[in-house]
């Protein structure tokens, strides 16, 4: 299934380009919380899934390009990401680069981007106004996990996948010796974390280390890869990440990103094609005023 968010916080199937509203599968109480009713019906899917296919079998259908996506997931409990995860991405950054000596995601393990900066298919990249800094794009398969779980051993870790999304891991990069902020705040700027344009659950990716990943700056292809070159696998990573804190059901792993990383700057178009998982496009605009401390 494609499970898309759109509009307030309602929830869809989307089929052949069309929209399916199912969001009374998920209890009224939520009404109150609408950003949760994602994370529940994650939580709670095999219940509840066969209120899903009775609503989808009611609802009448509209099309998808005639509602307002919101993020796959848009209020996940966390946003995990692995940086040096693709051989050939480790170094292209030059001076730039914050992971040092070849280390790859499997020694420096994980790091946070803020679920505030998540923003859906069709949406907006906002630069800070004025800025002279450089923003590069990062074309990554996003992991939504379905159930809570710790310590979780790799050779169970794919029963916890829930299903997978395109993300853009959008960052501001450190000028050295001037400008060094941490990686989770250069990567938390509003839109800078693009994930949609709907969740594709596990069952219709068999094989996820062995999908094309795509991304253009305008018309000129800048990434083109397989999953399959990822140094940990997203068993790994889970793994990895459950051994420090519990995972819950809604949270995104982003899983790197592989070579091809380079700028895009105001009125570009990023768009991303992950294989079985679906395609998005972004615009990148500035900030309409500048912020109190400047980037």
């Amino acid at each position: 299934m494609k499970i898309a968010s759109f509009s307030d916080y309602r929830i869809g199937l989307v089929e052949d380009g069309l929209l399916y509203d199912v969001t009374e599968a998920v209890p009224a109480a939520l009404d109150a919380v609408p950003q949760q009713r994602l994370n529940w019906l994650i939580a709670n899917w095999e219940t509840a899934l066969l209120e899903v296919k009775r609503h989808r079998a009611s609802a009448l259908p509209v099309a998808v390009n005639s509602v307002r996506l919101l993020p796959a997931n848009p209020f996940p409990p966390h946003v995990f990401a692995a940086p040096a995860n693709y051989q050939k991405h480790i170094g292209e950054l030059g001076t730039r680069v914050v992971t040092k000596k070849g280390r790859s995601a499997r020694e420096q393990g994980f790091f946070l981007k803020a679920p505030g900066s998540l923003v859906g298919a069709g949406g907006t990249i906002y630069l800070p106004k004025g800025s002279s800094r450089r923003f590069d794009h990062e074309s990554e398969l996003a992991v939504i996990i379905g159930k809570a779980g710790r310590n979780i051993p790799r050779e169970r870790a794919m029963e916890y996948v829930f299903g997978y999304a395109c993300l853009i891991d959008a960052t501001m990069r450190i000028e050295p010796d001037v400008a060094e902020e941490e990686r989770s705040m250069r990567k938390s700027f509003e839109g800078f974390t693009p994930l949609g344009p709907w969740i594709v659950t596990a069952d219709e990716v068999p094989d996820p280390h062995g999908l094309q990943n795509r991304l253009w700056v305008n018309s000129e292809l800048r990434q083109e890869a397989t999953t399959k070159d990822m140094i940990v696998g997203i068993a790994e990573l889970i793994e990895l990440i459950s051994s420090v804190l519990p995972l819950s059901p809604g949270d995104v792993i982003a899983t790197g990103t592989p070579e091809g990383v380079g700028p895009f700057t105001v009125g570009d178009t990023l768009r991303i094609e992950i294989q079985n998982v679906g395609e998005m496009t972004l615009n990148v605009l500035e900030r309409d005023a500048a912020s109190p401390r400047p980037y």
